[in-house]
C-alpha cells in the first residue's frame, strides 16, 4: 500500500490509537506495524472504541478479521455483533462463527445450556470449540459426548482426561 493509498479515516483512527496506547506506528502502510499497534490496543479496555474505528477503516480485510477475532474474547457478549459487523462482508464469516461459538462455550461453562447432545451437535462444533469445551467445561454429559465423538484424537483425549 502506497502512503497516499492509506485512507484518511484510517490515519485518523491510528492517530487516536497511538495517543490512547502511547505507541506509534513507524509506517502506516505496513500491515505488520499496524498489527503491533492493534495488539497493544487489544490489551487496553480504554482503547477498544478507537480500535473498533480502526477496524472499520482498515482496508486489509485479513488484518481487520484478525483484530476482530482477538477482540471477540475480550469484549462483552452483547458487543460482539458490533465487532463482527465492523468487518467487510467478504471477511465476516469466521468472526460470525467464532462469536456464536464463544456464546456456546460461555453457556456450557456456566451451566446455562444443556444441549441435546447427538452426533450432529458435536459435529457442528469446530475443532477449536470442541477443544475449548473439553478443557473448560465440567458438565459430564458434554465431556462424555466429546470423549466418544470428538473430531480428533486430541479432542477425545482432552475430554476423557477431564472426565477423570
Amino acid at each position: 500500500m502506497v502512503d497516499a493509498e492509506v485512507p484518511q479515516e484510517l490515519r485518523d483512527a491510528l492517530r487516536q490509537l497511538e495517543d490512547r496506547v502511547g505507541t506509534t506506528v513507524s509506517d502506516v502502510t505496513d500491515g505488520h506495524a499496524r498489527w503491533e499497534l492493534y495488539r497493544a490496543a487489544l490489551a487496553s479496555d480504554a482503547a477498544r472504541p478507537d480500535l473498533l474505528a480502526a477496524v472499520v477503516a482498515e482496508p486489509d480485510g485479513a488484518l481487520a478479521s484478525a483484530v476482530v477475532g482477538e477482540a471477540l474474547e475480550r469484549v462483552p457478549r452483547a458487543d460482539r455483533e458490533t465487532w463482527v459487523q465492523a468487518l467487510a462482508p467478504s471477511v465476516r464469516a469466521f468472526s460470525e462463527r467464532r462469536a456464536r461459538e464463544l456464546g456456546i462455550l460461555e453457556d456450557l461453562r456456566s451451566g446455562a445450556e444443556r444441549p441435546a447432545l447427538d452426533a450432529g451437535v458435536v459435529d457442528g462444533w469446530s475443532d477449536w470449540l470442541q477443544l475449548r469445551i473439553g478443557a473448560e467445561v465440567s458438565e459430564t454429559s458434554v465431556l462424555r459426548a466429546l470423549a466418544e465423538s470428538g473430531r480428533t484424537k486430541r479432542i477425545r483425549r482432552t475430554a476423557a482426561e477431564a472426565l477423570g
